[in-house]
Protein backbone atom coordinates (compact mmCIF):
# COMPACT_ATOMS: atom_id res chain seq x y z
CA UNK A 1 0.00 0.00 0.00
CA UNK A 2 1.27 3.79 -0.88
CA UNK A 3 0.48 6.43 0.93
CA UNK A 4 1.33 10.48 -0.64
CA UNK A 5 2.25 12.53 2.21
CA UNK A 6 2.07 15.94 0.75
CA UNK A 7 3.12 19.29 2.49
CA UNK A 8 2.36 23.23 1.35
CA UNK A 9 2.87 25.39 4.52
CA UNK A 10 6.03 27.49 3.67
CA UNK A 11 6.85 28.01 7.40
CA UNK A 12 9.26 24.54 7.96
CA UNK A 13 9.17 23.25 11.02
CA UNK A 14 6.94 26.17 12.49
CA UNK A 15 4.08 25.11 10.52
CA UNK A 16 0.89 23.60 12.60
CA UNK A 17 -0.36 22.26 9.40
CA UNK A 18 2.98 20.27 8.79
CA UNK A 19 2.87 18.95 12.40
CA UNK A 20 -0.33 17.50 12.15
CA UNK A 21 0.04 15.93 8.82
CA UNK A 22 3.44 14.22 10.04
CA UNK A 23 1.64 13.05 13.09
CA UNK A 24 -0.90 11.60 10.82
CA UNK A 25 1.17 9.83 8.49
CA UNK A 26 2.70 8.03 11.82
CA UNK A 27 -0.12 7.06 12.98
CA UNK A 28 -1.08 5.17 9.74
CA UNK A 29 2.14 3.78 9.40
CA UNK A 30 1.62 1.77 12.46
CA UNK A 31 -2.05 1.19 11.77
CA UNK A 32 -0.75 -0.40 8.51
CA UNK A 33 1.99 -2.31 8.73
CA UNK A 34 4.49 -2.39 5.61
CA UNK A 35 2.86 0.75 4.00
CA UNK A 36 5.00 2.73 1.65
CA UNK A 37 5.16 6.76 2.09
CA UNK A 38 5.95 8.96 -0.85
CA UNK A 39 6.92 12.67 -0.11
CA UNK A 40 6.12 15.50 -1.79
CA UNK A 41 7.04 19.14 -0.23
CA UNK A 42 5.77 21.49 -2.46
CA UNK A 43 7.25 24.43 -0.78
CA UNK A 44 10.80 23.05 -0.99
CA UNK A 45 10.08 21.53 -4.45
CA UNK A 46 7.26 23.60 -5.81
CA UNK A 47 5.49 22.16 -9.13
CA UNK A 48 5.38 24.99 -11.85
CA UNK A 49 2.10 26.62 -12.31
CA UNK A 50 -0.05 25.37 -15.11
CA UNK A 51 0.55 27.58 -18.36
CA UNK A 52 -0.53 28.47 -22.19
CA UNK A 53 2.70 27.11 -23.06
CA UNK A 54 2.42 23.54 -20.48
CA UNK A 55 -1.41 22.75 -21.67
CA UNK A 56 0.33 23.46 -25.92
CA UNK A 57 2.85 21.10 -25.00
CA UNK A 58 0.72 18.27 -24.69
CA UNK A 59 -0.36 18.35 -27.67
CA UNK A 60 0.36 15.63 -30.19
CA UNK A 61 3.85 16.48 -32.07
CA UNK A 62 4.08 20.10 -30.16
CA UNK A 63 7.03 21.39 -29.71
CA UNK A 64 8.13 23.21 -26.21
CA UNK A 65 11.13 24.50 -24.72
CA UNK A 66 13.05 22.00 -22.42
CA UNK A 67 12.04 24.04 -19.52
CA UNK A 68 8.40 23.61 -19.90
CA UNK A 69 9.16 20.28 -21.29
CA UNK A 70 10.92 19.49 -17.27
CA UNK A 71 7.84 21.37 -15.95
CA UNK A 72 5.45 18.84 -17.73
CA UNK A 73 7.68 15.81 -16.53
CA UNK A 74 7.56 16.60 -12.99
CA UNK A 75 3.89 17.02 -12.96
CA UNK A 76 3.57 13.84 -14.60
CA UNK A 77 5.33 12.59 -11.70
CA UNK A 78 2.78 14.19 -9.28
CA UNK A 79 -0.30 12.81 -11.18
CA UNK A 80 1.53 9.47 -10.91
CA UNK A 81 2.00 9.69 -7.31
CA UNK A 82 -1.19 10.46 -6.78
CA UNK A 83 -3.11 8.18 -9.07
CA UNK A 84 -0.71 5.42 -7.62
CA UNK A 85 -1.35 6.20 -4.08
CA UNK A 86 -4.13 4.48 -1.48
CA UNK A 87 -3.86 7.24 0.91
CA UNK A 88 -3.25 10.74 0.39
CA UNK A 89 -2.59 12.54 3.60
CA UNK A 90 -2.09 16.44 2.91
CA UNK A 91 -0.97 19.90 4.96
CA UNK A 92 -2.65 22.47 3.84
CA UNK A 93 -2.72 25.91 6.00
CA UNK A 94 -5.03 28.86 5.36
CA UNK A 95 -3.12 31.85 3.44
CA UNK A 96 -4.92 34.73 2.77
CA UNK A 97 -8.55 32.64 3.10
CA UNK A 98 -7.58 30.14 0.68
CA UNK A 99 -5.29 27.29 -0.05
CA UNK A 100 -1.70 28.17 -0.80
CA UNK A 101 -0.95 28.60 -4.64
CA UNK A 102 1.51 25.60 -3.82
CA UNK A 103 -0.93 23.00 -2.93
CA UNK A 104 -3.00 25.14 -5.84
CA UNK A 105 -0.41 24.42 -8.37
CA UNK A 106 -0.42 20.48 -7.56
CA UNK A 107 -3.99 20.09 -7.81
CA UNK A 108 -3.67 22.06 -11.30
CA UNK A 109 -1.75 18.65 -12.21
CA UNK A 110 -3.67 15.85 -10.63
CA UNK A 111 -6.96 17.31 -11.60
CA UNK A 112 -6.59 15.62 -15.24
CA UNK A 113 -9.68 14.70 -17.65
CA UNK A 114 -9.31 11.31 -18.61
CA UNK A 115 -7.04 9.98 -15.40
CA UNK A 116 -8.66 11.53 -12.22
CA UNK A 117 -12.07 12.49 -13.96
CA UNK A 118 -14.13 12.43 -17.20
CA UNK A 119 -17.64 12.73 -18.43
CA UNK A 120 -20.70 10.50 -19.01
CA UNK A 121 -22.72 10.61 -21.57
CA UNK A 122 -25.51 13.13 -20.32
CA UNK A 123 -22.21 15.47 -19.92
CA UNK A 124 -21.93 15.52 -16.15
CA UNK A 125 -18.44 14.99 -14.16
CA UNK A 126 -17.66 11.04 -13.14
CA UNK A 127 -14.69 11.15 -10.61
CA UNK A 128 -11.93 8.41 -11.18
CA UNK A 129 -9.90 8.40 -7.85
CA UNK A 130 -12.79 7.13 -5.98
CA UNK A 131 -11.00 4.14 -4.34
CA UNK A 132 -8.52 6.67 -2.43
CA UNK A 133 -8.12 7.81 1.47
CA UNK A 134 -7.72 11.55 1.77
CA UNK A 135 -6.84 13.37 4.90
CA UNK A 136 -5.71 17.08 5.47
CA UNK A 137 -4.22 18.46 8.21
CA UNK A 138 -5.69 22.39 7.79
CA UNK A 139 -4.01 25.22 9.90
CA UNK A 140 -6.24 28.62 10.08
CA UNK A 141 -4.87 31.69 11.84
CA UNK A 142 -8.12 32.78 13.21
CA UNK A 143 -11.73 31.00 13.79
CA UNK A 144 -13.84 29.86 10.26
CA UNK A 145 -16.15 27.15 11.38
CA UNK A 146 -19.82 27.18 10.26
CA UNK A 147 -21.12 28.59 13.29
CA UNK A 148 -19.00 31.99 13.16
CA UNK A 149 -18.98 35.21 11.67
CA UNK A 150 -16.12 34.51 9.59
CA UNK A 151 -17.49 31.12 7.82
CA UNK A 152 -18.04 32.86 4.80
CA UNK A 153 -14.55 33.95 4.32
CA UNK A 154 -13.34 29.39 5.03
CA UNK A 155 -11.99 28.73 1.68
CA UNK A 156 -9.46 25.68 2.27
CA UNK A 157 -11.90 23.47 3.49
CA UNK A 158 -14.30 24.03 1.23
CA UNK A 159 -12.62 23.89 -1.24
CA UNK A 160 -10.48 20.80 -0.86
CA UNK A 161 -13.34 18.75 -0.40
CA UNK A 162 -15.21 20.08 -3.70
CA UNK A 163 -11.72 18.97 -5.32
CA UNK A 164 -11.90 15.86 -4.17
CA UNK A 165 -15.56 15.31 -4.03
CA UNK A 166 -15.17 15.92 -7.93
CA UNK A 167 -12.60 12.67 -8.82
CA UNK A 168 -14.38 10.75 -7.23
CA UNK A 169 -13.62 10.90 -3.16
CA UNK A 170 -16.55 11.55 -1.10
CA UNK A 171 -15.14 11.13 2.31
CA UNK A 172 -12.61 13.27 3.50
CA UNK A 173 -11.50 13.40 6.36
CA UNK A 174 -10.41 16.92 8.13
CA UNK A 175 -7.97 17.52 10.73
CA UNK A 176 -8.22 21.19 12.05
CA UNK A 177 -5.82 23.49 14.03
CA UNK A 178 -8.24 26.53 14.48
CA UNK A 179 -7.44 29.95 15.81
CA UNK A 180 -3.36 29.45 16.17
CA UNK A 181 -2.94 33.06 15.55
CA UNK A 182 -6.12 34.27 17.55
CA UNK A 183 -4.57 34.86 20.75
CA UNK A 184 -1.87 33.36 23.36
CA UNK A 185 -1.72 29.94 24.10
CA UNK A 186 -4.64 29.24 21.53
CA UNK A 187 -1.71 27.88 18.97
CA UNK A 188 -1.10 25.13 21.67
CA UNK A 189 -5.07 24.75 22.30
CA UNK A 190 -5.58 24.22 18.21
CA UNK A 191 -2.27 22.14 17.90
CA UNK A 192 -3.37 19.67 20.53
CA UNK A 193 -6.85 19.04 19.41
CA UNK A 194 -5.79 18.51 16.04
CA UNK A 195 -3.11 16.00 17.19
CA UNK A 196 -5.33 14.54 19.57
CA UNK A 197 -7.95 13.75 16.58
CA UNK A 198 -4.78 12.12 14.39
CA UNK A 199 -3.92 9.94 17.13
CA UNK A 200 -7.56 8.08 16.59
CA UNK A 201 -7.11 7.46 13.10
CA UNK A 202 -7.61 4.09 12.25
CA UNK A 203 -6.56 1.83 9.12
CA UNK A 204 -9.94 1.90 7.67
Amino acid sequence: MKLLHVDASILGENSVSRTVSAAAVERLKAEIPGVEVVRRDLATAPIAHLSGAHLAALAPGAEASAQVRVENEEGGRALQEFLEAEIVVIGAPMYNFAVPSQLKAWIDRVLVAGKTFGYGDDGRPVGLAGDKRVVIAISRGGFYGSDTPMAAFEHVQSYLKAVFAFVGVANVEFLIAEGVLAGPGLREKALDVALGEAAHLKAA
